[in-house]
């Protein structure tokens, strides 16, 4: 072969195996391999929250979060937000909305922690990293970020025991858990039963549908017939807003003294019910270190970065092992814990809690 001949099958050969290269990388960006980004123009950012029964969703995750991307990412950032409102199928076709507009990366908060798998892995197949937020979903997520949500339940429990004293051997409590399509529910439920079995008897336990406050009303209404007013000596309630139905419950059958109700959240009319002497406690969960962690992960894997750059820990769900992972401490709040926060970002401020209807007690509480 002449040297002009060899010089043509050698280009040939090179033509060949760059169209060779340049499909194998096709192939694997189509079956989910990671798309690397070197992208000059704004990101865009997919945000899907699972509900906005809970107050905390639109009045600080939401916002916090679009406010640390624009930050990392610039002001011409888009942040595309989408809230399920407690329905799994509308969140599921919401990931197919947010694939379709190509965002760059998604937070996604699942409703339904298992079926939203089969979305997480479309995301993927099309190279769009995903974030779990605040529960842990299933199917191929890139990161997570929530609080420790054990640590959450063994808090709760912890704090009705010590308030409960002897009182604990003198009745039984009612347990009210969160909803079983939630696996920080299960995580919440596990960490109260740790502290509490052993210590004191509970009468009825009930896994809520859906966290709603109606549902957990009449579970407690169930709760009360069936055990009598007079033996409940205290309520293990996951959350805020199903305190609140446990509450308006107890109000109702003419309990003489409400019996100490837990909750978590730091809800403002939680935070209101503690002021009052109606809620027992709630367990308040630093939202901007959530919040920031999951704008951070979301930008890095928007890049082509890797989530290691922000997450110093990882967890397993039920799908996946060492899933990149940012945790958040919890702490209890009591009355005598309002204050400290008061006017925090991620909390209230004084003229929020402290309404006309709430002011002799903020008075009291030393809320000035």
């Amino acid at each position: 072969m002449n040297s002009h001949l060899r010089r043509a099958a050698v280009a040939v050969a090179a033509v060949s195996m760059a169209a060779g290269l340049a499909a194998c990388g096709s192939a694997k960006e189509a079956a989910g391999g990671e798309k690397k980004k070197d992208k000059d123009g704004p990101l865009t950012i997919g945000l899907l929250l699972p509900e906005n029964q809970t107050a905390r969703y639109e009045r600080f995750d939401k916002p916090l979060i679009e406010k640390k991307i624009k930050e990392l990412a610039g002001a011409d950032t888009v942040v595309l937000y989408e809230n399920a409102k407690q329905d799994a199928s509308v969140q599921q076709q919401q990931v197919d909305t947010m694939i379709t507009k190509k965002v760059d990366a998604l937070i996604v908060d699942a409703v339904d922690a298992k079926s939203i798998a089969s979305s997480v892995k479309k995301a993927a197949d099309k190279g769009i990293p995903v974030v779990a937020y605040d529960r842990l979903a299933e199917g191929p997520i890139k990161a997570y970020t929530s609080v420790d949500n054990e640590r959450v339940g063994k808090i709760q429990g912890e704090s009705l025991l010590k308030e409960l004293g002897d009182n604990a051997s003198k009745g039984e409590i009612v347990m009210m858990n969160g909803a079983i399509t939630d696996p920080n529910a299960k995580m919440y439920k596990d960490g109260a039963h740790s502290v509490l079995d052993g210590k004191v008897k509970v009468g009825k336990e009930y896994d809520t549908k859906e966290w709603k406050p109606e549902n957990a009303n009449e579970n407690m209404k169930g709760a009360i017939s069936s055990l009598g007013k007079e033996n409940i000596v205290g309520v293990y309630s996951a959350n805020d807003g199903m305190a609140g139905g446990i509450i308006t419950a107890m109000k109702s059958a003419g309990f003489d003294k409400l019996p100490p109700v837990t909750g978590q959240d730091a809800e403002l009319s939680a935070v209101q019910r503690i002021l009052a002497d109606e809620q027992f406690m709630s367990v308040y969960k630093p939202y901007k270190p959530e919040a920031d962690a999951a704008a951070e992960l979301a930008v890095a894997l928007a890049k082509g970065k890797g989530a290691e750059s922000v997450a110093k820990s990882t967890v397993d769900s039920g799908t996946q092992k060492k899933v990149p992972a940012v945790i958040v401490t919890p702490f209890a709040l009591t009355k005598a814990d309002i204050g400290k926060y008061v006017g925090k970002e991620g909390f209230f401020g004084l003229d929020e809690i402290c309404t006309d209807k709430y002011k002799e007690q903020c008075e009291k509480a030393g809320l000035k």
